[in-house]
């Protein structure tokens, strides 16, 4: 059984909502994401995203867009974010960790080597936000001979004949977007998303998560009604943000704990 199928049968049991939590390798600097990862994980998240930095990600707002460039400019590449997860997997052996970011440095490093190298740093599978089912071919072969999953994305704008496609080759859980737009911590939570997970639910017995804008336990709260994962990503790079590289740590873990509460 996979990490992430496991995570998520163990919390369905507790009747628990799952916790994943984003943050970008090498903000706000290039060894800070390690302990920054654990303490998460410390502070309740279940699942953890770690983004791979990229210089046009084009599906996050202005947070997530500062965090790659602070990346970029500590000149992070793809093996840094392998030996990070290889660092958080040696502290951890039960959290699903996913890699998260834009198919062209994949392509770049070589599908097969990304895919085979992401299993020795401990890795369970990929979000790859601007690959849709339609071209995901090359990438889900090479997942399927890796055992791991390829999580794809859903919006409110999405047909039924897309949710369809998409659930029909997704693994892991299937991501729905809260918005028609870009990542970023928002007031309040698109009143669409319930009917949204509802018609999602038709598709696939995976689980469904929701992310793209949560940032309060109040939000957190709402949404696990109907959803079973949370996904938070900017709010918490906003706490990093805040704070020094070695106060960092500890304003992660206190936010993903109030999160989490």
């Amino acid at each position: 059984m996979s990490r992430i199928r496991a995570c998520f049968e163990d919390l369905k049991a507790k009747k628990r909502t799952a916790f994943g939590a984003y943050v970008t390798v090498g903000f706000p600097s290039r060894n800070a994401t390690p302990q920054i990862a654990a303490s998460l994980l410390e502070g309740g998240a279940d699942i953890l995203e770690l983004g791979m930095p990229f210089s046009d990600p084009l599906a996050d707002g202005a947070t997530v867009q500062h965090s790659n460039q602070v990346a970029l400019d500590n000149k992070v590449t793809l093996k840094d974010c392998l030996d990070t997860a290889k660092q958080v997997r040696a502290k951890n052996k039960t959290a699903p960790i996913l890699l998260m970011g834009y198919y062209n440095p994949l392509l770049h490093y070589g599908l097969s080597k990304f895919c085979a190298d992401s299993v020795k740093a401990g890795v369970d599978g990929f979000i790859v936000v601007d690959l849709p089912p339609d071209e995901a071919a090359d990438l889900k072969k090479e997942c399927i001979k890796n055992e791991l999953d390829l999580i794809f994305l859903l919006t409110p704008t999405s047909s039924d004949y897309r949710m369809e496609r998409v659930c029909r080759d997704a693994s892991g859980f299937i991501y729905i977007v809260t918005v028609a737009g870009v990542t970023g911590a928002r007031a309040s939570v698109n009143t669409a998303v319930p009917d949204l997970v509802a018609r999602v639910r038709k598709h696939t017995k995976l689980p469904l998560a929701v992310g793209f804008g949560v940032s309060t336990a109040e939000q957190f709260r709402e949404i696990a009604k109907y959803a079973d994962g949370v996904i938070v990503g900017s709010a918490i790079i906003t706490a990093i943000d805040k704070h020094t590289t070695a106060e960092a740590s500890a304003s992660a873990e206190s936010f993903a704990r109030k999160l989490r509460s």
